[in-house]
C-alpha cells in the first residue's frame, strides 16, 4: 500500500510489479548509474542516470505520471522531489529500491534513454 514521504507517493514492490507490464501505468525510470543498471535491472525499464535528469527535464512531459527507481529508494526520492519542484505533479518513488525488488531481473544495458522522446513509444 502506498504512503507518502515529503509529498512524494511511495510505491511498494507489489504495486510496482502491477505497473511493470501495464501500458496504462506510470512511466517507470531507473535513475541509477550505468554499471548498476547493467548488473541488474527490471526488464523493460529504461535508464536515465540521476545526474542526467536536469538535461532531460525540458524533454519530459509534465502531464505524464512517473515512478523512479534506484538501489535503495534514496536517489529516486530525490529525483521525484526535483521534478515535483520543477512543476511535475505526478511523480512517485519506488520505496526500498532494487534492494527490495524480488521480481524478474535482467542484466546488460537494455535501454539507456539518450532522447527522452524514446519513452513515448
Amino acid at each position: 500500500m502506498s504512503n507518502e514521504l515529503d509529498g512524494i507517493i511511495q510505491v511498494d514492490t507489489d504495486e510496482l510489479k502491477g505497473m511493470v507490464n501495464d501500458s496504462a501505468s506510470p512511466i517507470l525510470i531507473d535513475v541509477r548509474e550505468i554499471d548498476e543498471y547493467e548488473e541488474s535491472h527490471i526488464p523493460g525499464v529504461p535508464l536515465i542516470p540521476m545526474q542526467t535528469i536536469p538535461a532531460h527535464l525540458e524533454k519530459l512531459d509534465k502531464s505524464k505520471s512517473y515512478v523512479f527507481i534506484c538501489r535503495s529508494g534514496a536517489r529516486s526520492q530525490n529525483v521525484a522531489l526535483y521534478l515535483k519542484n520543477n512543476g511535475f505533479n505526478d511523480v512517485r518513488n519506488y520505496y526500498g529500491g532494487m534492494l527490495s525488488w524480488d521480481g524478474d531481473r535482467q542484466d546488460g544495458l537494455e535501454w539507456m534513454v539518450e532522447n527522452t522522446q524514446e519513452l513515448y513509444r
